[in-house]
């Protein structure tokens, strides 16, 4: 079905050129929004956050089983953030070479010593996925990554079926346009914040985000906000520097802000070293862990979705260790893992080096960062590897075999961009979000789902990284 709308509309230049002219307006009516460059900071100019002309083809079995595996993965990370022992473990070699990972870690043994304060645990994440095509055709899901903080877009993507809807019927399209599907992630985080702040058991505090200095994307971050509102459920935005100047902890370890009660901490800053702008930075961090607030994620689950954990996951019998009983969840898991290979020192890590420098496009190399454009292709490994083969620096990056989907075609609007039809690549993610009290999962779903397309000349990088751009699936 998708195909067929490729042959027969994208090839009719002033049916697109209409079509995009279209699409840009109803992006802004729907609410498809972000800050212009020039002036991240401020509302007063915005624009249409880059989106596909056409929604790309998906197939629908692969479709479900990304939204059917995705409360065993909210489950897999709430039991590794709990399992003190396996953190240790799995990140004793990264954190002797990576400071940024080591200096979360010692937040992380600090909170253990001094004994977590709050029993509630608020997950939100998403997992994102490419189609692996074989030389037979068939397409398999496989795990690019799984973002425990910070995972954006749950907000825009709420908005954007309506706008794929609206253009396939002004296309002449009404039967596809029907078979968009609802996609409302904003209201499913926000349930699962609603819930949390319902368990902090205050009604005058707050839910605090947790911002970056330069943000483009808040209209991402306001449709949840919006839906806490909604709730009568207060919400207030603070950089680290709020929190360094105005930020404190009474006898009970109750987090204040701006004199504010603060019952959720939902970062969308701090995962990246160039967040941490101080010292103070790093000490609000410690702060805030330490206080009686909720955080999303907090220290422990920050640290369970490092690329670390994710190849230590792929040995044989970890997971199993994590669901002892349920072999269907983890042959669900197990069946979207790409190969995983360490760096570690020692003859497993020198095969890996050999593999990698033997065939560098066969592979991805990946150091522990988050947020887009980190990874490393091509003859870019040979240069890096090369360089490091023999050095424990090697065990800051895992090794991943390079994911192969299909191409599909569509046009990527862009402000100013040019109307020129692409090769894309697309990442299909699902949204979990869990609740946890003490023992007790109050809440694990998947909440939805995202899907970024790009152009198949970009290796890395996301919608925020300006390299991808927002897309629907349209089943096949």
């Amino acid at each position: 079905m998708g195909e067929k709308i490729l042959d027969e509309v994208m090839i009719n230049s002033a049916l697109v050129k209409e079509l995009a002219d279209v699409a840009k307006d109803e992006a802004l009516l729907q609410g498809v929004l972000m800050r212009i460059q020039e002036s991240p900071n401020s509302s007063e100019l915005v624009t249409y956050a880059p989106f596909t002309l056409f929604p790309s083809p998906v197939p629908k079995a692969i479709f479900l089983q990304s939204l059917e595996v995705q409360p065993h993965f909210n489950t897999l990370v709430d039991k590794i953030s709990q399992d003190t022992d396996f953190l240790q473990e799995a990140l004793a070699n990264t954190i002797e070479v990576d400071d940024f990972t080591a200096r979360l870690f010692r937040i992380h043994q600090k909170i253990l010593e001094e004994g977590r304060s709050q029993e509630i645990v608020l997950g939100l994440n998403r997992s994102d996925y490419m189609l692996d095509q074989s030389g037979d055709g068939a397409s398999a899901l496989k795990q690019i990554e799984i973002n425990t903080f910070a995972a954006s877009f749950g907000g825009l993507s709420s908005r954007t079926p309506a706008v794929h809807r609206h253009i396939l019927k002004v296309a002449g399209r009404p039967e596809e346009s029907r078979q968009i599907l609802d996609n409302n992630p904003a209201a499913g985080l926000a349930r699962a914040v609603a819930k949390t702040w319902e368990l902090y058991g205050s009604e005058r505090a707050f839910v605090m985000f947790l911002v970056e200095e330069v943000q483009r994307n808040i209209f991402d971050q306001r449709y949840i906000e919006s839906e806490l509102w909604r709730r009568n459920i207060p919400t207030i935005r603070k950089r680290f520097d709020d929190v360094c100047r105005s930020g404190s902890l009474d006898q009970d370890k109750r987090l204040f802000v701006d004199g504010k009660e603060i019952a959720v901490v939902y970062f969308r800053n701090g995962y990246m070293p160039q967040n941490y702008t101080s010292e103070q930075c790093w000490d609000a961090r410690l702060m805030m862990e330490r206080s009686r607030a909720v955080k999303c994620p907090d220290i422990s689950t920050h640290l369970a979705g490092t690329k670390k954990v994710q190849q230590v996951l792929a040995r044989p019998g970890v997971v199993e260790k994590f669901f002892p009983d349920q072999p269907e969840a983890v042959k669900q898991i197990r069946a979207t893992f790409a190969g995983l290979y360490t760096l570690d020192m020692g003859p497993e890590g020198d095969h890996t080096v050999e593999m990698a420098l033997a065939d560098p496009d066969r592979y991805v190399l990946k150091p522990q960062r988050e947020g887009g454009g980190n990874n490393i292709y091509g003859a870019e490994i040979r240069q890096v590897l090369e360089g490091l083969k023999d050095a424990t620096q090697r065990t800051a990056y895992i090794l991943m075999d390079k994911i192969n989907p299909a191409p599909v075609q569509n046009y990527l609007l862009r402000r100013d961009g040019p109307l020129t039809i692409n090769n894309c690549l697309s990442e299909l993610g699902a949204f979990g979000a869990y609740v946890r009290h003490g023992a007790d999962m109050v809440m694990n779903e998947c909440v939805g789902h995202l899907l970024r397309t790009k152009s198949s000349e970009h290796s890395d990088g996301g919608v925020a990284a300006g390299v991808a751009v927002l897309d629907n699936p349209l089943l096949v």
